[in-house]
């Protein structure tokens, strides 16, 4: 399995203003601490990149009592976090091997991410091992085997197989999950619609995707050229896509 080099794109990684706007605070947060009242919690961001997520839940909590963490692998994106929250325990590692001691947090988040994790067992063991009994795992991404049709595979399509290598189907991180003792939850938000081919070459041009980097220079190229020819000889033309997104609740029992 390839995998991304974010010292490359950590820089232009905000620059998806899809990527910073669609982040809202997470409700399920919300459900969890007015379910489990407590004095104070302890809540991790799981592969934390630039700190997008963790930014606006902080800000939307503020009034609760929550000690924030953020692990990632990568320290150029780890940079970046930091120099946004000061009030964040950020921690460069992976997701197989977290420095943490057992039972140590009340919730984890995990956006956009689990496909990047060389060895998805062990990364599942870890998240077990030190999430407190009856806290919550939430895993949030995209559903790739349900969205065949995603622009980017139409214009890169070697990057769906590349997609088949890092991403597990919903049933086997379900019984995964289960075996493992969650109790598990998993629901896809899919949406299907017509859309101009030219709001998507900026992203395609950016190459922050993360599978847009994993294909290479080649067939990336004649994709992006194959969107510009189609956008300058009808900047109306469009195309059938389609999206869809996993959440994934999991309770540790």
């Amino acid at each position: 399995m390839k995998t991304t080099d974010y010292s490359k794109i950590a820089n232009k990684y905000e620059s998806n203003k899809y990527r910073v706007e669609e982040v809202r605070f997470d409700s399920d947060i919300k459900a969890y601490i007015e379910g489990n009242p407590k004095s104070k919690y302890d809540f991790l961001d799981l592969a934390c990149g630039t700190g997008i997520y963790i930014d606006k839940q902080v800000n939307h909590y503020k009034d609760y009592n929550i000690d924030w963490y953020g692990l990632d692998a990568s320290e150029d994106m780890l940079k970046i976090a930091k120099g946004k929250l000061n009030n964040v325990a950020f921690t460069k590692a992976f997701a197989e091997d977290m420095p943490y001691e057992y039972d140590n947090f009340d919730f984890i988040t995990n956006n956009y991410a689990f496909h990047h994790f060389t060895n998805k067992g062990l990364a599942l063991d870890e998240i077990y091992r030190v999430l407190k009994s009856g806290g919550i795992y939430k895993l949030h991404n995209i559903a790739i085997h349900d969205m065949t049709k995603w622009w980017v595979y139409q214009y890169f399509p070697t990057a769906y197989y590349e997609d088949l290598k890092r991403f597990w189907p919903k049933e086997v991180i379900f019984n995964e999950l289960q075996m493992r003792g969650f109790q598990v939850n998993i629901h896809i938000e899919y949406r299907i619609e017509s859309r101009l081919v030219a709001d998507y070459l900026g992203y395609a041009e950016n190459r922050d995707i993360s599978i847009l980097t994993l294909i290479n220079d080649r067939e990336y190229q004649e994709g992006l050229d194959k969107m510009r020819y189609d956008v300058r000889n009808n900047p109306n033309k469009t195309i059938v896509t389609d999206f869809a997104e996993m959440f994934c609740l999991a309770e540790k029992i």
